[in-house]
């Protein structure tokens, strides 16, 4: 259970570290949150510029709606402590 929650706290803070990923995923949990994901992911599906492994990713991410949230949470969290 430990090994879990620790995965995925250093998941969180991978994605926070990197500036393009971050403000991506953030806008996705705001998308989800207002129900608008799945015009979102329709749209990276048909986007010839991107590479399967990072439409897999994306849609990956877009089926976990809390990890988005805690994502969030993490983000505005760990900003007030820098």
């Amino acid at each position: 259970m430990t090994l879990g929650w620790l995965q995925e706290f250093e998941s969180l803070e991978a994605i926070s570290q990197e500036e393009d990923i971050r403000v991506l995923c953030l806008r996705m949990a705001t998308l989800s949150q207002r129900g608008g994901l799945d015009s979102f992911l329709r749209a990276v599906q048909v986007d010839d510029e991107l590479d399967d492994e990072t439409k897999g990713t994306v849609s990956e991410l877009a089926d976990c709606p809390s990890f988005l949230l805690a994502l969030e949470d993490y983000v505005v969290r760990t900003r007030i402590l820098h």
